[in-house]
């Protein structure tokens, strides 16, 4: 994972109403997805950790350790990884009112790194928690929501996945809450691309916000240009699409003129587990710190504005590449600047 050139200009604590002793002012976002167990090597050969995971877990973590107000709604199991997995949640101080306890057992990940620390995923998802939501259990979702985030792989497994995309369309519905939608591309889940656009872009015609990586966009539409498939992803109904390509930064493509793009620096990888749900923690928290995070404001962004927004969301992910495992900065950590 890369850089800035230059260590971005947080907004900081500072600048946060609750610093000055006013009412808690802070927008509420909602993440709902899969939380499941990665098991990671371990220092022993043919040994392995159990750490929580998964992609909106990840980002619900990363937005609460730099101060958002956050829910996750995550169908936990009650065993032994589901009590792991809720547990570490409420030590993050993430809000599981709306988390059902589920019968089925967890999803289970098992994290291989190559020799440049990349890491991909062996997925044990038949018959597992995730993907069982009901019409009640989305329902849940909290009345003040302000920023609603889905995606990955419960976005798109049925039979849960038509419930997931009801409730963000309801939340779209509304008008003043921003849905967000990164689509996180599991090949090996998906099988096929074409398969896999059709379910993406029916997740991507919900969101404000959509994002992907440059290795997402390669394999669900093979021979065109990130650039050709964000401005076709922005005629679905998206208002900004940001596409990562690890070392090489990140874009921000809007209706309005050429993309936004932020270059980037090199650091020392440990791994880069949970780099891209921390890039996306640090876009939503960015949005919400600068007062960008409604619809109507997104929409109006200008490039400065975007180009600000993509720094902070790459210095979070660089922390996190720099740490063994999800280990994103809380805000403190974030501002003090990248670790060396």
């Amino acid at each position: 994972m890369s850089q800035p050139d230059q260590a971005p200009r947080p907004v900081t604590a500072d600048a946060d109403p609750r610093a000055r002793g006013a009412a808690d002012p802070r927008p509420k976002v909602t993440v709902i997805g899969e939380a499941l167990i990665d098991l990671v090597p371990g220092s022993e050969p043919r040994s392995f950790l159990a750490l929580p995971g998964g992609s909106p877990y990840n980002v619900a973590i990363g937005l609460a350790r730099l101060g958002i107000d956050t829910t996750l709604m995550a169908r936990l199991a009650d065993s032994a990884f589901g009590r792991l997995l809720r547990e570490r949640a409420e030590a993050e101080g993430i809000g599981l009112g709306a988390a059902p306890h589920a019968s089925e057992p967890a999803t289970l990940a098992v994290v291989s790194l190559d020799a440049s620390a990349q890491a991909s995923y062996d997925f044990y998802t038949e018959g597992t928690a995730d993907w069982q939501w009901s019409a009640e259990e989305t329902s849940r979702a909290p009345e003040a929501t302000a920023v609603l985030h889905f995606g990955s792989i419960a976005s798109w497994t049925p039979p849960g996945d038509e419930h997931i995309r009801g409730l963000a369309s309801r939340m779209r519905d509304r008008g003043d809450v921003l849905v967000s939608y990164d689509a996180n591309i599991r090949p090996g889940l998906l099988a096929d691309p074409s398969r896999g656009r059709d379910l993406v872009e029916r997740c991507g015609r919900l969101a404000h916000l959509a994002k992907a990586s440059a290795e997402d966009i390669g394999w669900l539409y093979p021979g065109r240009s990130a650039d050709d498939v964000a401005r076709h992803w922005l005629g679905l109904g998206a208002a900004v699409v940001v596409v990562t390509d690890g070392a090489n930064g990140a874009d921000a493509f809007t209706g309005a003129g050429p993309a936004v793009h932020r270059p980037a620096r090199k650091v020392t990888v440990a791994d880069t587990v949970g780099a891209g749900d921390s890039l996306t923690a640090g876009l939503l928290a960015s949005l919400i710190r600068r007062g960008l995070h409604s619809p109507e404001q997104l929409a109006g962004c200008q490039p400065e504005q975007l180009a600000a927004v993509l720094d902070d969301a790459i210095g979070v992910a660089a922390f996190t590449c720099q740490r063994v495992g999800n280990d994103p900065p809380t805000l403190a950590e974030f501002e003090s600047g990248l670790p060396h």
